[in-house]
C-alpha cells in the first residue's frame, strides 16, 4: 500500500511576490530589532557622518546598524559571517531586504561608526528601565578575562627582547661580512661591472624584526618612566625612576596593549572586561575594559558609570575579594551605596591587601548574613551573562585591535546582550513595536 506525501513544489513560481517581512515570524528576533532601530533609537551620530553626495550612494545606515546588531545578538560577529549569513539566511535576509551587502562593507561600517554603535548601549539600557527591567535594587560587579586578537605567542619580554635583539643583529653581521666577502670574490671572478647574488631575502627580514624589537623596547621603557615618574607612596620618598623596565615585562608585536592574563583555563593573551549586572532581569547597566589583571581599580569607576547611564545609584553593590580595599569600601560609602564585597580569605585585618578595619568590618557583616545575605547575588548575576555571552553566543575572542576599539567591541556585545533582554521581557507596548 502506498503513502500519499505533502507536495514538495520547489520549483513552482510565486504568482504575488512576497514581502521580505514574511520569510520570518511576527514575533520574531529579526522584527523587533527592525522596529527598534527603525523606531526608537536615535542614529543621528551615524547618519550625520554620511554628509557628502558624491559617489554610489551608500547602504542605509538603519539597515547596517540592524544588520549588526542582529549578527551580535546571534552569535554571529565576524564581517564575512555576516555577509555570508545576509545571502543565505532567511532572517537576515528579511533585514537586508534582498540587498545583501558584501563582507567589506559590513567591516568598514563597523569600524567607522564603532563608537557611535558602541554609544547606542545608553539608549537600550533607558528601554530597559522602561521597560521594568532595571530596578537597581541590587547590582553585581564582576570581570572576565577575554583573549585578545593576538596569540600569547608572539608576546616578549623585555629581557627576551635584549636577547634576541642582539642576536639577530650578531646574525645579520655575520651575512653582511659574508656578503661582503662573496661580493669581493666576485668582483676578482668577473669584475666590479657585474654583480653577484642578491642577498638572501630572510636576511632583510631579521634585519626588519630587529627594528621592531628595538621600537617595542624603546616604547617599554617611555612606559616605564612615566608610570614611575607618576607613582605617589606615601612614607619614605620613592626611588629614583629606573632607566631600564622590568625585564619580565611583556610586550606583544600584533596588539601591543594586549597583555598576558591568568585565567582558570591558563594563561591567555587577552583584556580584562568589566560589566555590572542588575538583579532584576540581568540587564547590564555598566560596562568596562581594560588590561590589568587586577580588577580593584574598577569598582568606583563601574559605580559612577552606573549613575552616569541611568541618572542614579543602585541601592546595594556586590562584588568579590578582588575588588576588596579600604580604599573601595571608603568610596561606597562616600557614595552612599550598600556594598557586599568579600573581603578574601585573610584571618586578620591587617593581612593581605588593603587589610584594615573597614575590610574586618565587611568580613563579619557577610559571615553574620549566612546565606540570607545580598552578597549570595554576586554570583547569580554576573556569571550567567558572562556564560551567556561566552556559551551560548560564542564570543571569545576579540576581533579588533587597540584598548579602545576593543572597549568599543566589548560594548557592543554588552549592547547585544540588553536587546536579548529587551526582547524576551517585552511588554505589550513593545511587542506592538515589534509587529509595527
Amino acid at each position: 500500500m502506498s503513502k500519499t506525501f505533502r507536495p514538495w513544489t520547489i520549483d513552482q513560481p510565486l504568482l504575488l511576490p512576497p514581502s521580505v517581512q514574511d520569510f520570518v515570524g511576527e514575533d520574531h528576533l529579526a522584527r523587533f530589532i527592525l522596529a527598534l532601530v527603525l523606531e526608537a533609537l536615535d542614529l543621528g551620530e551615524i547618519e550625520g557622518a554620511y554628509a557628502s553626495e558624491r559617489g554610489q550612494p551608500p547602504f542605509d545606515p538603519a539597515m547596517m546598524t540592524a544588520l549588526l546588531l542582529y549578527g551580535y545578538c546571534n552569535g554571529v560577529y565576524s564581517s564575512r559571517r555576516i555577509a555570508k549569513a545576509a545571502r543565505e539566511r532567511v532572517d537576515f535576509l528579511s533585514i537586508v531586504g534582498l540587498d545583501p551587502p558584501d563582507f567589506r562593507t559590513v567591516s568598514d561600517f563597523r569600524k567607522r561608526h564603532l563608537k557611535a554603535l558602541s554609544g547606542l548601549f545608553g539608549q537600550v539600557l533607558k528601554l530597559c528601565e522602561q521597560a521594568g527591567l532595571v530596578k537597581l535594587g541590587h547590582v553585581a560587579l564582576d570581570g572576565t578575562k577575554i583573549k585578545a586578537n593576538a596569540s600569547k605567542h608572539k608576546a616578549m619580554s623585555y629581557e627576551r627582547m635584549e636577547k634576541r635583539a642582539a642576536e639577530l643583529e650578531a646574525e645579520v653581521e655575520r651575512w653582511l661580512s659574508a656578503a661582503e666577502a662573496a661580493d669581493a670574490e666576485e668582483d676578482r671572478a668577473f669584475g666590479r661591472d657585474k654583480s653577484g647574488e642578491e642577498l638572501p631575502k630572510w636576511v632583510a627580514d631579521k634585519k626588519k624584526r630587529v627594528e621592531k624589537i628595538r621600537a617595542a623596547k624603546a616604547k617599554a621603557q617611555a612606559e616605564e618612566r612615566r608610570q614611575a615618574e607618576g607613582r605617589k607612596k606615601p612614607g619614605r620618598p620613592a626611588a629614583p625612576p629606573s632607566e631600564e623596565p622590568d625585564p619580565k615585562a611583556q610586550k606583544n608585536f600584533t596588539d601591543p596593549e594586549s597583555r598576558i592574563m591568568k585565567t582558570k583555563d591558563g594563561f591567555i593573551q587577552g583584556y580584562n572586561a568589566q560589566a555590572a549586572v542588575d538583579a532584576t532581569a540581568q540587564v547590564i547597566v555598566a560596562h568596562g575594559l581594560d588590561a590589568k589583571q587586577s580588577d580593584q581599580h574598577q569598582l568606583a569607576p563601574m559605580a559612577d558609570a552606573i549613575e552616569a547611564n541611568l541618572g542614579k545609584k543602585p541601592t546595594q553593590l556586590s562584588a568579590d575579594a578582588g575588588y576588596c580595599s579600604d580604599a573601595n569600601l571608603t568610596a561606597m560609602e562616600e557614595r552612599e551605596i550598600d556594598a557586599y564585597i568579600a573581603p578574601g580569605r585573610a584571618k586578620h585585618a591587617g593581612e593581605g591587601e588593603g587589610g584594615g578595619a573597614r575590610v574586618a568590618a565587611m568580613r563579619e557583616r557577610i559571615k553574620a548574613g549566612g546565606h540570607s545575605s545580598p552578597y549570595r547575588l554576586r554570583k547569580q548575576l554576573p556569571e550567567p551573562v558572562f556564560g551567556q555571552i561566552k556559551q551560548a553566543r560564542g564570543f571569545r575572542q576579540f576581533l579588533l585591535r587597540g584598548v579602545e576599539k576593543v572597549a568599543n567591541e566589548w560594548g557592543l556585545v554588552c549592547l547585544a546582550h540588553n536587546i536579548l533582554k529587551l526582547a524576551q521581557g517585552r511588554t505589550p507596548s513593545l511587542a506592538a513595536l515589534a509587529t509595527g
